[in-house]
């Protein structure tokens, strides 16, 4: 079994079939399916189920998949491992995180990373939920990701650590006023409101439709399932929106108006990555992190 056998398998799977995958690798698909033959050969089992021009898993393939992605972590860490000598962490970590979480706290940490570790490319892939974040990261298609849950992330392997206190905020079309006037606002305010909200199975989706039950006359004006839009369509005055802090600076800075709650509405925010031999660059990403969380506010 070697390397490329395991590399072209993950790939075909990330990829959607051979033809894909052959693509991506920038390989002749012959090629690609002579190694995963051989392999399969190998092994003595069928990997896929060849269904006219798709490759469907089969049973066995489903059970390797994880592994040979886990595999090939462990292989890079051995690498990453060996070059760090004198070097300083190189390679790349995949990062799984929310919208929210992408924009604060990643991208302060990649511009520290950055700045101690020039070696070390973070790669991020873009997660609906939570829930996603820690399915890529148990999937092995992830090192590590970051995410807000209420409840602490859980699963066979893997580790999680508390950040902070992500706060919600609500925000308004340029111009409009609401509450006392002191920038903050209670849930009483939002009273008669119309909001443009994510699909359900966000954090965001599940505070908002737990404001609109406690205090009722909270009107949906638009559902969308891309978070990135929910800005733009503040700012054309379609409606408001409940916002994590981490869209605080480009909220204020594309002329919303911004209110924090008082008492704030707060959900956790984490970090997760799974036990086990991880890569320099990953471990790099994690530490700088937990470096991050631990400054003082506003730092």
């Amino acid at each position: 079994m070697e390397r490329r056998q395991l590399e072209y398998f993950v790939a075909i799977v990330e990829n959607g079939g051979f033809t894909h995958a052959a693509r991506a690798l920038q390989v002749a698909q012959p090629s690609l399916s002579r190694a995963i033959s051989k392999l399969e050969d190998e092994l003595g089992v069928a990997l896929f189920h060849r269904v006219g021009r798709n490759a469907v898993l089969s049973s066995a393939g489903e059970l390797m998949v994880e592994r040979a992605r886990q595999v090939l972590r462990d292989l890079d860490a051995l690498r990453a491992a060996a070059q760090t000598v004198g070097e300083g962490a190189v390679g790349r970590v995949d990062v799984a995180a929310t919208s929210s979480s992408a924009l604060e706290p990643v991208i302060s940490i990649i511009a520290e990373l950055r700045a101690r570790h020039p070696g070390v490319t973070v790669s991020t892939s873009s997660a609906l939920s939570a829930t996603e974040v820690v399915a890529l990261v148990l999937r092995g298609r992830c090192e590590a990701g970051v995410c807000a849950s209420a409840e602490r992330p859980a699963g066979q392997g893997l580790i999680a650590h508390h950040l902070r206190d992500e706060q919600f905020l609500l925000v308004l079309p340029p111009g409009a006023r609401v509450g006392p006037g002191d920038g903050t606002v209670t849930p009483e305010d939002l009273r008669g409101m119309h909001f443009v909200v994510p699909h359900a199975a966000t954090a965001v989706r599940a505070r908002f439709d737990r404001l609109a039950a406690e205090v009722g006359e909270l009107t949906i004006a638009a559902e969308v399932g891309d978070r990135s839009v929910v800005l733009p369509m503040v700012l054309r005055g379609v409606g408001a929106a409940l916002m994590p802090d981490g869209w605080d600076y480009l909220a204020r800075r594309s002329g919303a108006a911004v209110y924090r709650f008082a008492p704030p509405i707060r959900i956790p925010q984490w970090l997760i990555h799974r036990t086990g031999p991880i890569t320099a660059a990953a471990r790099a990403f994690i530490d700088t992190t937990l470096g991050h969380a631990r400054q003082p506010a506003g730092r």
